[in-house]
């Protein structure tokens, strides 16, 4: 394994681990597409949690401004699937601090723990387990700008990015590993349902 897991030994850990499966599924937004990652899988072990948090850390740790704060850094995700990660990127960088964003029983908007207080000018790199449509990262960038942040950067294991994917603008953006799904936007334009597939629904 490189220090920098490539693409192709990231893949390998995911489907040895279930983290990857091939096959039909049916996303909550209605996309239906030929594989499906749940990272957390993945993130159950700890050598392979250490391998992609470490990789990741070396990625972001590469960009001299980033490198330079590192010490101020903030560790910021979303609830629940990015926590993993954030914290071992946290651990491997040595960085400040981690905390997250939630929504109540998964719905509503974002929002932090009460007497979490983003400081005027805190640095924070967002970090997830994987990004499809952008819209958590997204979501929890707007909710640290808006309490005086200033996101530095954007971190993820998997980057599998919807046809709709919301981007993160100007901001570095980590991945290590981009994966080029094959989406139907429903039923009626999935090749598989029209052969007769049958479809596993998942639930993010």
């Amino acid at each position: 394994m490189h220090l920098v897991p490539t693409q192709e030994e990231v893949l390998d850990v995911m489907r040895r681990t279930g983290g990857l499966r091939q096959g039909h599924f049916e996303y909550a937004s209605g996309l239906h597409a030929n594989e499906y990652f749940q990272v957390a899988l993945a993130m159950r072990y700890y050598d392979v949690a250490k391998t992609l948090s470490v990789g990741l850390s070396r990625l972001v740790r590469a960009h001299a401004d980033i490198r330079a704060i590192i010490q101020q850094l903030s560790i910021v995700a979303p609830a629940t699937g990015g926590l993993p990660v954030a914290y071992g990127v946290c651990e491997a960088l040595r960085a400040h601090q981690v905390y997250w964003g939630e929504t109540e029983n998964g719905t509503g908007s974002m929002h932090f723990r009460q007497y979490l207080d983003v400081q005027p000018g805190e640095k924070v790199l967002l970090v997830d387990d994987i990004v499809r449509s952008g819209r958590r990262l997204n979501e929890l960038k707007k909710l640290v700008e808006t309490q005086g942040g200033e996101v530095v950067g954007v971190a993820v294991v998997i980057y599998e990015p919807i046809p709709e994917v919301m981007t993160f603008g100007s901001l570095p953006f980590y991945y290590l590993a981009k994966v080029d799904t094959v989406y139907a936007h429903d039923a009626s334009s999935c090749e598989q349902c029209r052969r007769g597939v049958p479809v596993s629904k998942v639930w993010i």
